[in-house]
């Protein structure tokens, strides 16, 4: 498994909406619809660097807001119906469109996470030290 050579992706983009592996392009990102897999079942990639939190959730409303809110002003201003008619064509229409795109935005996010090498934050101290130095020094 680990003697083969793998070409990591260069579309983080296009590997993460096929629901591919980053690492080998090869095996599947996914474990069902939203779960992640614990690892790649060709190139055994530990997929547990990967955290896309709430970054797909806040993408797909965002991205189908903007359709849905349309979709049901026209609705309404062509037809004039009434508010129940919205909660059975408009909120459904919503919910799809946003679970359409969770998966592969998703797998966009955790892709894009390998590609540019993500990790948590810290803070550098050293650096900061050495910047606040110079500018003392600067000014002086």
């Amino acid at each position: 498994m680990q003697d083969q050579v793998h070409v990591p992706t260069d579309n983080p983009m296009l590997t993460g909406i096929q629901g591919r592996c980053p690492q080998c392009q090869q095996g599947h990102l996914f474990d069902g619809f939203l779960k992640l897999a614990p690892r790649c079942e060709v190139c055994g990639l530990d997929y547990s660097f990967a955290d896309p939190a709430d970054g797909p959730a806040f993408f797909a409303m965002t991205i189908a807001a903007v359709p849905a809110l349309a979709f049901g002003a026209w609705f309404q201003t062509s037809f004039g119906l009434p508010l129940w008619v919205h909660v059975i064509t408009t909120v459904p229409l919503t919910i799809l469109c946003c679970m359409a795109l969770l998966r592969p935005l998703k797998g966009w996010l955790v892709c894009s996470q390998y590609f540019h090498k993500a990790e948590e934050g810290s803070i550098d101290r050293e650096w900061h030290a050495n910047k606040v130095a110079s500018r003392r020094a600067s000014e002086d």
